[in-house]
C-alpha cells in the first residue's frame, strides 16, 4: 500500500495522488507524495509533492475567490475534527478541509496553446474539439484566443474530449455554458498573473460542483498536476516546452523499454529529485515564496 499520513482512518476513496476522507457534510483531501504517469502509480514517493500541490491549490483559491467560489474550507490541522486534528505534523501542508459538493460530471478544460491532445487534434483535421483553428500553428504557439474544451469524467480508463455541443446535451445548455464561462475567466486571471511571475499558464483543467444551489470550484486549482506551466524565458515554438511538473518523469520513462502498464519501473535516485525539484520551483515561482 502506498503511504498515507493517516494509516488507521478508513478512506471514502484512494485516487492516484489523492485520499479522501468522508466527514459528514465535508471531506478531508489529503494530498500524498504519491506520482502517477501514463495511469500508472509508481511505488517510489515524490518528496514534497503532496504539500506542493495541496499549497498551490490553496494559493489560487484564496487568491480566486473574487471570481468564482470555491470548497476550501481550511488547510490547518488544528481546524480538523478529531481525529484528524491530531495528526498535524503528518496532515501539516498535504491536507485540506472541504466542503462537500454536487459535482457535475465533466471535466473543465481551458486552452491558450497548441499541446496535448490538442495539438494531435490539430494535426488530424486542424481543429480543437471541433473547433476550426488557423492553419500553420506550431507545437507550443499561442491560439488566438483561450478556449474551452470539455471532456467527460470517466470512473476508469482516459476522459474523452468531447464538443460543447455534446456536453450541453449530457448536462443541460445552462450548467454548460456557466461553466464556460467560469473556466474562461478563470484562466485568464490566472494566466495573466502567472504571466507576470515569468511563466506562461498553457493549458488548466477545473471541476465544479453545486454548493446551495451555486456553481462552486473544487477538486484542485491551477498545480502542476492540471496545468501545463513554461517557463516564459525558454518558450519557443516548434517543439516540446519545459514543464514545471513530472515532464521530467515522463520523458525519462519514454526511454525504457515498457510498455506503460503496470508493473511501473522502479525509479533511480536522480529522476525523484529532479521531478521534485521541478514541483518546489512551480510553487516558488507562482508564489514568490520560498518552500522550506
Amino acid at each position: 500500500m502506498k503511504y498515507s499520513p493517516v494509516a488507521d482512518v478508513p478512506l471514502l476513496s484512494r485516487g492516484k495522488v489523492r485520499d479522501l476522507y468522508d466527514l459528514d457534510d465535508h471531506l478531508l483531501i489529503v494530498v500524498t507524495d504519491r506520482v502517477s504517469a501514463f495511469d500508472v502509480v509508481f511505488d517510489e514517493l515524490i518528496p514534497d509533492k503532496g504539500g506542493v500541490l495541496n499549497s498551490i491549490s490553496a494559493f489560487w483559491f484564496n487568491k480566486l475567490e473574487h471570481i468564482m467560489p470555491n470548497h476550501m474550507v481550511s488547510t490547518d490541522p488544528a481546524d480538523y475534527p478529531a481525529p484528524f486534528n491530531s495528526y498535524g505534523d503528518d496532515l501539516a501542508r498535504r491536507s485540506m478541509l472541504v466542503r462537500k459538493l454536487d459535482m457535475v460530471p465533466a471535466e473543465c478544460i481551458v486552452r491558450g496553446y497548441l499541446e496535448g491532445s490538442a495539438l494531435k487534434s490539430y494535426r488530424q483535421d486542424g481543429t480543437i474539439n471541433g473547433v476550426k483553428m488557423p492553419a500553420g500553428l506550431r507545437q507550443g504557439d499561442a491560439l488566438p484566443e483561450p478556449i474551452f474544451t470539455p471532456s467527460t469524467k470517466a470512473e476508469n480508463g482516459h476522459d474523452e474530449n468531447i464538443s460543447i455541443e455534446e456536453l450541453k446535451n449530457q448536462i443541460g445548455t445552462e450548467t454548460a455554458e456557466a461553466l464556460e464561462e467560469a473556466s474562461l475567466k478563470l484562466f485568464a486571471e490566472a494566466s495573466e498573473y502567472a504571466k507576470s511571475r515569468g511563466i506562461i499558464l498553457a493549458d488548466t483543467k477545473f471541476e465544479f460542483g453545486y454548493l446551495d444551489g451555486n456553481l462552486t470550484l473544487g477538486d484542485e486549482a491551477f498545480t502542476p498536476d492540471s496545468s501545463r506551466f513554461w517557463d516564459a524565458d525558454t518558450w519557443e515554438p516548434g517543439h516540446a516546452q519545459a514543464s514545471f511538473d513530472k515532464q521530467f518523469l515522463r520523458e525519462w520513462l519514454e526511454t525504457l523499454d515498457w510498455d506503460k502498464t503496470p508493473p511501473a519501473p522502479a525509479l533511480p535516485d536522480d529522476v525523484i529529485e529532479k521531478t521534485a525539484a521541478r514541483y518546489r520551483e512551480a510553487f516558488e515561482r507562482l508564489t514568490g515564496q520560498a518552500w522550506a
